[in-house]
């Protein structure tokens, strides 16, 4: 697994074969539906199970990725923005928020005893590539990319 964490994105992805893009409120129900919608849609494209391992990898990135567009980089009244890519070999799951200003913190293990601030650890472990990119004042967007199933040779 390649991981590209906390750095702005340096090649652009091939085209995707797919591209869905929603707006959900900025809260914690906004955040249960994206990463619903996520494994509905990343099933129906890909007709994987919803059991698989890359499904279950993609409810966690999103999950994480919704949950903090909400806690970390909302604004009252401000939505976050989900987008779907299905790429030739690999699924990315895109959430822009209107915090440009406010960095992922950096991912370090955390104490056993600590109730949050794992999320990130999750991305890293679930994700083959995730980071954030800022293309205006406005918004920023982070990003994570899980790889579909290979078969073994």
């Amino acid at each position: 697994m390649t991981h590209h964490h906390l750095t702005e994105e340096t090649k652009p992805s091939p085209a995707p074969t797919r591209q869905l893009t929603l707006c959900f409120s900025g809260t914690r129900r906004g955040a249960r539906l994206a990463r619903q919608l996520t494994v509905q849609q990343f099933t129906e494209w890909t007709g994987l199970p919803y059991d698989s391992d890359p499904a279950r990898a993609i409810a966690l990135v999103t999950a994480e990725l919704a949950s903090n567009a909400v806690r970390h980089g909302s604004l009252p009244g401000r939505d976050f923005r989900l987008t779907l890519h299905l790429l030739p070999d690999r699924f990315r799951v895109e959430v822009t928020d209107t915090r440009p200003e406010r960095l992922p913190p950096p991912v370090t293990p955390r104490s056993t005893d600590e109730t949050s601030g794992r999320g990130l650890l999750l991305v890293e472990a679930y994700a083959d590539r995730w980071g954030r990119t800022v293309r205006e004042a406005y918004t920023r967007t982070v990003w994570a990319e899980v790889q579909l199933l290979t078969t073994d040779s």
